[in-house]
């Protein structure tokens, strides 16, 4: 068995909120993105406080504690493809592992990525929740600090391989919230595939960077307009958080 180093920002043993079922959900230090909402956002930098080095052994010793009472792996981040080799490693040996075999894989994350990467990680991943922080590119780059070209490639990417559990849509008030385009997302899509499923989660300061703390949250009409715009484009698998 090989054992892959990864700079590992947390572990939690049990998470519903990471994709379908329970999971054991692995979050990487690390990543490409800088968003003014991230609520997570001491896993940004290369390495932080709390961030220490481990491998795939070390966690598969934990997921196999934890196994009876789980329905998969998750690896979030920070960014997981930022550490893609280990992401492919550790998902390679709980497919070959007897115990964690039925455990199923998924991988959350930016979208940030160029197509090698998602090639890579396809053979042993069952699914990909991608973010899309906003369709237009210049709103996308004041969220994050990027373009958002690779990600729309990675959302329609994937979907084309028959992997893209879900995408995410972060609604910040201000940035990406206007009704022109809730509108133009959803339509986009819509135009991608009306099954999508897509999950609308409503901005909150929590966790946040100080600097960032006046950004609004996100009211429940917010949320239910967004809603609505998606539905209304003809998408039908709408979640709102």
């Amino acid at each position: 068995m090989r054992s892959t180093p990864v700079r590992l920002a947390d572990v939690i043993p049990f998470s519903w909120v990471d994709g379908p079922g329970n999971r054991f959900v692995v979050f990487v230090q690390g990543c490409s993105f800088d968003c003014l909402a991230c609520h997570n956002p001491e896993t940004i930098a290369p390495s932080g406080p709390a961030a220490r080095v481990s491998s795939t052994g070390e966690l598969l010793e934990q997921i196999r504690v934890a196994e009876p009472y789980l329905s998969g792996v998750t690896v979030s981040g920070g960014e997981a493809t930022g550490q893609w080799r280990f992401v492919r490693d550790l998902f390679a040996e709980v497919r070959a592992d007897p115990q964690l075999a039925r455990l199923t894989t998924y991988v959350d994350s930016n979208g940030h990525a160029l197509p090698r990467v998602w090639d890579a990680l396809l053979p042993v991943t069952d699914g990909f929740m991608i973010d899309l922080k906003a369709l237009d590119p210049e709103v996308h780059r004041r969220l994050t600090g990027r373009g958002n070209e690779l990600v729309l490639d990675s959302i329609r990417y994937l979907h084309g391989q028959g992997r893209l559990h879900e995408v995410r849509l972060l609604l910040v008030p201000g940035y990406n919230d206007s009704p022109d385009q809730l509108a133009r997302t959803a339509a986009w899509l819509a135009a991608l595939d009306p099954r999508l499923r897509v999950v609308v989660i409503g901005f909150r300061r929590h966790g946040v960077r100080p600097e960032h703390q006046h950004l609004p949250e996100a009211t429940p009409e917010l949320i239910e307009d967004a809603r609505r715009a998606l539905a209304a484009a003809g998408l039908g698998a709408v979640v709102t958080v």
